[in-house]
């Protein structure tokens, strides 16, 4: 199937209870698991790159892999830019096939955050993509933009005025995940989460999610959550499959076989988060 844009699958899963996952790549291998996995849990996914791995490799390069891969799938995949750091980098995105764009201008004051979203919103809309936009911060490390110590949770009051302003189709907030690695239990607000969702009717997405516990995320869901983001762990499954391959096969010097290693790993992964998002 051709891609298809995030809207109509948020706006599902916002009407029906669940989420939709959306999974990190890095490379044609973890494309592959994604789509993989989506197709035997006849479910729809976000494929999503963050501004570092378009620096590795240019968004071009990754529409190319994600249309190639869902040509061959029955499954509904979006292609999305996730913590688009600029608008020119999200026009890129656009240009090159994306079917979902994030701006993240959650690191500005909340006027600044404004004006660069609306703009991102007007360059995307005219060309019928949505928009992802962040209010609050998600706490750790998203590729160039670190948030030390606990992240400031997004006032329902903001989201208010900043959903009506933007136009955005979806909110990312921040309720106290984090990205990268946890030390320690995450802490996440469910009661910061209600009251947003209580005065904004927009679906809501949850970034930080690796290693946050399921049993959180099924209940975030029922609060509103409909896009559930995986990063860090999918690239730790990726290379620790691929680094006990080695070790077990040290001879071995064909990338094909301890990168389909990465590979499997990933995609049972995914199958497995994308179980937790649609159980009800």
């Amino acid at each position: 199937m051709p891609l298809v844009t995030s809207k109509e699958m948020l706006l599902d899963a916002q009407k029906n209870g669940y989420a939709v996952g959306a999974f990190n790549v890095e490379n044609m291998e973890m494309v592959r698991a994604v789509v993989s996995a989506a197709e035997e849990m006849h479910s729809p996914v976000i494929i999503q790159t963050t501004p570092s791995t378009l620096r590795y490799e240019t968004p071009k390069m990754f529409a190319g892999m994600v249309k190639a891969a869902a040509s061959d799938s029955k499954a509904d995949i979006a292609l999305h830019l996730d913590h688009g750091s600029s608008y020119d980098l999200a026009s890129s995105a656009l240009d090159a096939g994306y079917t979902s764009i994030m701006i993240d201008g959650s690191k500005l004051p909340l006027s600044e955050n404004i004006e660069i979203s609306k703009q991102v919103v007007d360059l995307c809309h005219a060309k019928g993509i949505p928009v992802e936009a962040e209010l609050g911060k998600v706490g750790g490390k998203e590729d160039d933009v670190v948030v030390e110590g606990v992240p400031p949770f997004t006032d329902p009051d903001e989201a208010v005025e900043f959903v009506s302003k933007t136009g955005v189709d979806y909110l990312a907030v921040g309720i106290g995940t984090s990205h990268g690695v946890y030390k320690g239990e995450p802490n996440v607000n469910l009661d910061v989460l209600k009251s947003i969702r209580d005065v904004v009717d927009v679906p809501l997405v949850m970034h930080g999610t690796s290693g946050v516990p399921d049993e959180t995320v099924r209940k975030a869901i029922k609060l509103g959550i409909c896009k559930v983001n995986y990063a860090t762990e999918l690239r730790i499954a990726y290379s620790d499959a691929i680094k006990n391959y080695l070790k077990e096969n040290p001879d071995v010097f064909d990338p094909k076989k301890y990168s389909e290693a990465g590979r499997i790993a990933v995609k049972e992964l995914v199958k497995v988060r994308i179980g937790n998002l649609t159980s009800q």
